[in-house]
Order: structure tokens, then sequence, then C-alpha cells
């Protein structure tokens, strides 16, 4: 055990798909800053997010605990619902500085800036997406009104808002006044860009260097559109169709695009990390609330699906001496395991709700990497009333994916897939009528059904008595 408490870097994209990253395998990409993280630390290939959706998510993984548990299941929730502390809070109780910069999102931003919870925040930059749609509150506008900018004019030209102003560009110099400031306590500093979320607007000079033509494309067959229509009234944020009609080679380079600014903007912070003589006593951890279905099966953005695309993220830990290097682990994770793990890094003890469980044995090299699940869960439950899905029946929806198989239910609506992701990795082959397969339907079923019962079933106050 290091005898001193490390500072902790909490970077969290903005649905970033797992399969972004140089040293994991894309070719496509630019990534050398997090080719370097992979390089000398541990990288979990296989994270999963608790929910496809920005909230649900993030209040997963602030909590520890999943969405369905802490009863915060949707997007644009007017309030937070009473729930156990949040980990930066645990963190800030226990001695740590803590600072935020960039989205929040456990509630609404819609018409007004995010309340604050009682989040432990000493240092408060908030910028829930890059638009000038705020009266007051909004951090990041303000800073481009003072370099002279105007936000809603810059995102509408053709140049787009060039670098120096991206609210990328901004989470960082938030980062470097934070990291830079004098203290005595460790540090946890949480960066939540909004990129690469769409709609996908890089700065022109980023777009320059990627040739849509040189893309590999979506993972997509003819047979995707049809296969869709089974699924017309689950909620969706755009309706299948071919990748050639939505330009999806484009909205690729677009993609990486962004993902390339965010890799030289966390350059920049290691670097001040490096100035200030904080990098050894510091770990980083860069991860994604979901990711993006970015023409795969001819879908884009998000919704009630669970397709790996959508539901896998990156998730790397790095710090020498710390971290164990050069470990690509295949381990089924879940992010909340990621807020227990930051918590145990921090040596703060979690709370008897959280369900996380924390990935130090692996991270330590004291356990095989890759073990740490048997399985792992994500859900969508939502109603919307936006005119958009006017007519349309909630759509509640559960993942559970073991080593080898993922199913899928929508509940309600006498609907599931089933794949065999060992031999079908991109899910184009549905099982969940093949006759072959309906015993281990039926199993994953049960397992499936156990999981969610003993994970999201809140039992009440504490027992008092036998009765």
């Amino acid at each position: 055990m290091h005898p001193v408490r490390p500072n902790i870097l909490w970077y969290c994209t903005d649905q970033q798909r797992f399969d972004t990253i140089g040293a994991l395998g894309n070719p496509h990409v630019n990534t050398p800053i997090l080719d370097g993280l992979v390089r000398g630390g541990t990288a979990f290939t296989h994270a999963y997010c608790q929910s496809p959706i920005c909230t649900p998510s993030r209040s997963s993984f602030m909590t520890g605990m999943y969405p369905s548990r802490i009863h915060n299941c949707r997007n644009g929730n007017g309030s937070f619902p009473n729930h156990p502390p949040l980990i930066s809070k645990m963190l800030a109780d226990s001695g740590y500085d803590c600072g935020m910069a960039g989205k929040f999102h456990l509630q609404s931003s819609g018409r007004r800036t995010e309340p604050r919870l009682d989040d432990g925040y000493r240092y408060w930059r908030f910028s829930h997406a890059p638009r000038d749609d705020w009266a007051q509150g909004h951090d990041y506008a303000d800073w481009v009104r003072e370099q002279g900018g105007d936000l809603d004019d810059l995102r509408e030209s053709e140049g787009r808002v060039p670098a120096e102003l991206h609210q990328t560009t901004w989470i960082t110099e938030c980062a470097r006044e934070f990291i830079t400031q004098d203290r005595e306590d460790p540090w946890f500093l949480t960066l939540n860009p909004y990129d690469p979320h769409p709609p996908f607007i890089p700065p022109q000079s980023y777009a320059d260097r990627f040739d849509p033509d040189k893309m590999p494309g979506p993972h997509f067959r003819e047979s995707d559109i049809d296969f869709q229509k089974r699924f017309s009234e689950i909620v969706f944020q755009t309706e299948a169709a071919h990748p050639d009609i939505f330009n999806g080679r484009n909205v690729q380079a677009l993609y990486y695009a962004m993902i390339a600014q965010i890799d030289d903007q966390l350059g920049r912070i290691l670097d001040c990390l490096e100035e200030a003589g904080q990098r050894e006593n510091t770990i980083v951890v860069f991860t994604s609330d979901h990711g993006e279905a970015l023409g795969d099966h001819g879908l884009l953005y998000k919704g009630c699906r669970f397709y790996e695309g959508l539901v896998r993220v990156p998730l790397i830990f790095h710090c020498p001496g710390r971290i164990s290097a050069g470990i690509e682990s295949e381990a089924l994770v879940e992010l909340i395991d990621m807020s227990a793990t930051i918590l145990e890094m921090a040596g703060v003890s979690a709370h008897d709700d959280q369900q996380g469980r924390s990935l130090m044995p692996i991270l330590r090299g004291d356990a095989p990497p890759g073990d740490h699940r048997e399985f792992v869960r994500s859900e969508y439950f939502d109603t919307l009333d936006a005119p958009e899905y006017s007519g349309k029946p909630p759509s509640y929806g559960t993942m559970y994916r073991d080593r080898r198989y993922k199913l899928v239910l929508y509940h309600g609506h006498d609907l599931g897939e089933l794949y065999d992701l060992e031999n079908d990795p991109w899910e184009f082959s549905d099982l969940w009528n093949d006759r072959a397969h309906q015993s281990v339907k039926h199993e994953l079923i049960r397992s499936s059904f156990n999981a969610s019962m003993l994970q999201s079933v809140d039992v009440g106050p504490p027992r008092i008595a036998p009765m």
C-alpha cells in the first residue's frame, strides 16, 4: 500500500464507443495520448454502462448503484431522488479537494442550468452542452463571451467553433486552473466534455484530418432495415436507414475528429500534471457514459437498444507504480465497478447499498486480469411525452450479457434478441426464435430475471425486529 493517498483525475467523455482507440485495435482513429495510457496502464476492453442514455448511466456511476435501484432511469428528470451520497461527496468528506468541469446531468438542464446537489465539489465549472441556451450559470458560454466569441454564431458558421474556443479546450483550461491551485490535501477532479456527442460538428481544423472515403463505414447489412422494423414501437432517436442515406462514413470521420481533439486536450492536461510535479501521484481514469450507434444496423445516436456500440465503453486506468502496465483485460466489467474502484483508491469505504465491485485486485496485479464478473446488465426504463414519440407505448428494456451470449428483453412487447457474441460479435444473427437455442434463451431469461430482482429491488428500511 502507498502511504500517500493519490490524486484522481477522472476524464469522462459523452457517448464514446469502446472501439475508438488506436492501441485497442482501431487503425482509423488518431489517439496517441490514449494509446500511451493503454500501453502504460490497464485497459478493460469489455466495460459496460448501466444504461445506454446519459442521466441513468451517470446516476449509476456517481452512486455506485443501478438506475432502477435509485429511481433515476430517464433523461429530462426534474429532480434527483433521495439517494445515498455521491462518490464525490464521499471523497470530499474523507478529505479530498473535489473539482468538476463540464457536464454533470444527474438532473435535467432543460430551460435552466442543472441545480446543484450535495455533491462535494468545491470547484464547479458547469457546461451541460456547448450551446448558449441558459440565461445564467453556464460557465463555458461566459468564458467564450470573455474571449470575444458568440457560441450560437460560431456553431452555425462554416468553420464551426474553433479549437481554441471549443468546450473541450475550455475544460482543459479549467483542469489546469484546478490542478495548479495551492492545497495540502489530495484532489479528485471530474472532467466531463460533451464530445463526441451529436451533433457531429468538430472544429474544421480537426474535421479536415479525417477523409470519409478512408473510413471503414458502419457495421451494417441490408437485412438490418427489415429487422429493425420489428422494433418500431421501441423508442430510438432515429429510424433505421441505409448508411448511404445519412452518409455513414462522413459521420464516422466527424466522430473520430471529435475524439482526436479530446485526445489532444487530454495530453495538455497530462503535461500540466508533469509541470506541476504531480504526475507520479495522480491516477488517471478514462471512460465514457455510454456509446453511440454510429450507423451500426442503420441506426444513429441512442435509445432503447443494447448493441455493443451503445453499451460498451472505454475504461482505462493509468498511474506508474500503482496500476499494472500493459494489461488489456477482457473481464466483464460494469461502470459501477469503476466507482467502487475510485473509492478504494482513495481509501474510502463503500456504503452498504453500493453495488459495484472494485477492480483494484486486477489493477494491482493480485488477480487474473480476465476474471471479474460472470455477467453484466444494462437497463432502459423510460416513458417519453415528446411530440416525436406521440402514440408510442413506454419502452422498458434490459440486457443481460454473460461471457458468450447477450440477451435483450423489451418488456411488455413480447420482443427480444439473443446473440452469440463469440461467433457473431457485431450482432447480425438474432437467435431469439432459433429452435436450437431455445434452452439457452430460457436459461438466460431466468438468469436475467434473478439478476434484476437481486440488483434492482430496494427492500426498504432496515429490520429492527423479527416481525
